[in-house]
């Protein structure tokens, strides 16, 4: 299923430390001990969380920062990670996903 315009993102927890590196970032959730390394575009997403309405948003500014990437390829990758990212406890899941369901 493809989430639509509307759709909430997941928030950012305040408890996980975000670190930039030389290709990409780390996340850090000490409570949990969850340590999960991201590339460089998925430090883009991670960065791009808070201040996305939703899902469409956020794929939106992603195709307009890698034009030549199709924009499935996007939204799936995308999807995939904020799933990762749920499952990892890593963020909080939008009020209308279940704990461990899948983004799109």
């Amino acid at each position: 299923m493809q989430k639509g315009a509307c759709d909430p993102l997941p928030l950012p927890r305040s408890s996980v430390v975000f670190a930039e590196v030389e290709d990409g970032a780390v996340l850090l959730h000490a409570e949990d001990e969850v340590y999960f390394s991201l590339s460089d575009v998925a430090s883009r997403i991670w960065r791009l969380l808070p201040v996305s309405s939703s899902f469409d948003e956020l794929c939106l500014s992603l195709q307009r920062q890698f034009p030549d990437v199709p924009s499935q390829i996007i939204r799936k990758d995308a999807s995939e990670l904020l799933t990762e990212l749920i499952a990892n406890r890593l963020v909080t899941p939008p009020a209308d996903a279940p704990p461990t369901g899948s983004i799109a």
